[in-house]
């Protein structure tokens, strides 16, 4: 929990009085890999805290991962927009290793933002957050080439190429395992 507090604390100052409250209404979860939080038809409830291990955010179709995010240790993760307009999910939460989530229900969530300023001004700045995290991945997306894509997330979260499949991280980039492959030999060859 310590490592939850400092992340809030990391958006604004909060009394001590009302930080200790709102850590009451987390709840732990612990996952083994391949356990999933959120499945596809169902309503996202719960903002969640990373606080071991890696997440996968993505859909299937047509039988093809479509990998969106990986969550890693100290982030706020949910589907956005299932949890904001309480519809349902097309998406995957899932653990690709073992992790340990903290979990906020929605209206729990909603109450501690009616009563602290303090903490709905972290709801707040939180959500901006992710939102812009959202856009500067569709925009790296559709405007960076592979190679650029690819050599950024080496620069950016090198951690992944240890911990999530290489077929994932393909979907990651947008591209097939074997384009992945073919990319990475020919790098390594500059």
């Amino acid at each position: 929990m310590e490592n939850l507090k400092t992340k809030i604390l990391s958006y604004t100052k909060i009394d001590d009085a009302v930080l200790e409250s709102e850590m009451k209404n987390y709840r732990r979860i612990v996952l083994q890999k391949g356990e999933t939080l959120l499945e596809p038809g169902h309503v996202a409830t719960h903002m969640y805290y990373l606080e071991k291990g890696c997440i996968s955010y993505h859909k299937e179709e047509e039988g093809e991962i479509k990998v969106l995010e990986f969550y890693t240790e100290d982030v706020y993760f949910t589907d956005l927009l299932s949890y904001v307009n309480q519809t349902l999910s097309k998406y995957y939460l899932k653990a690709l290793e073992p992790c340990v989530v903290l979990a906020v229900d929605k209206k729990g969530l909603e109450k501690s933002f009616s009563n602290s300023h303090q903490l709905e001004r972290f709801g707040r700045l939180s959500m901006q957050e992710a939102f812009t995290k959202l856009l500067s991945r569709v925009e790296r997306m559709s405007i960076r080439s592979n190679e650029e894509r690819y050599l950024r997330l080496v620069e950016k979260r090198p951690d992944l190429f240890q911990r999530v499949p290489n077929y994932l991280i393909a979907s990651y980039l947008g591209i097939t395992p074997v384009g992945l492959s073919k990319l990475r030999k020919r790098l390594s060859k500059v």
